[in-house]
């Protein structure tokens, strides 16, 4: 699975508040209403500044915080089709894999990457490119894999007819 897109760069301990501020949780469930405020804490303007295929680049811790799973669907249903950062809170990183959106650690890449560079992620070998670069990271694990490619894990279950651990 290759990924190709436009870096939007953020910093460290972006919240599932900063991402999906609460506000707009507790008014809708639309997903089409609520990726129109994603990131929107930590940007008011992003939604209008995202193209579909686009990448989050950030620091460290993010996801942290509440443990609502609206946050990586908000980010996945805006168009966002990956989000690689130096470190990950534990619970977002799982629900990310379990909506399908691709999530990768890399300590090097946020350092060495700039709003509007363009990066590729190549999730079977574990290899970012960009600028003439090559940054490791390590690579999704199978089961997550299967995960991803199914689509999340509510998918994967429609396809498969089980769960990967049934």
């Amino acid at each position: 699975m290759i990924i190709k897109g436009k870096v939007w760069k953020f910093g460290d301990d972006i919240s599932t508040d900063h991402i999906i501020p609460g506000k707009y949780k507790f008014k809708t469930i639309d997903l089409d209403e609520l990726s129109k405020h994603v990131m929107e804490g930590a940007d008011p303007n992003f939604y209008s500044k995202i193209s579909k295929g686009d990448i989050i680049v950030a620091g460290k811790n993010f996801g942290c915080g509440s443990s609502r799973e609206q946050a990586p669907l908000v980010i996945k249903h805006a168009g966002i089709s990956a989000v690689v950062a130096k470190s990950f809170a534990r619970i977002f990183y799982r629900n990310a894999f379990n909506i399908g959106l691709p999530v990768i650690e890399s300590k090097e890449l946020v350092d060495f990457v700039d709003n509007g560079d363009i990066i590729e992620i190549s999730l079977l070998n574990g290899k970012i490119y960009t600028k003439g670069m090559i940054f490791n990271f390590k690579p999704i694990p199978d089961f997550l894999m299967k995960i991803l490619e199914d689509g999340g894990l509510v998918e994967h279950y429609k396809k498969r007819g089980k769960f990967l651990w049934e």
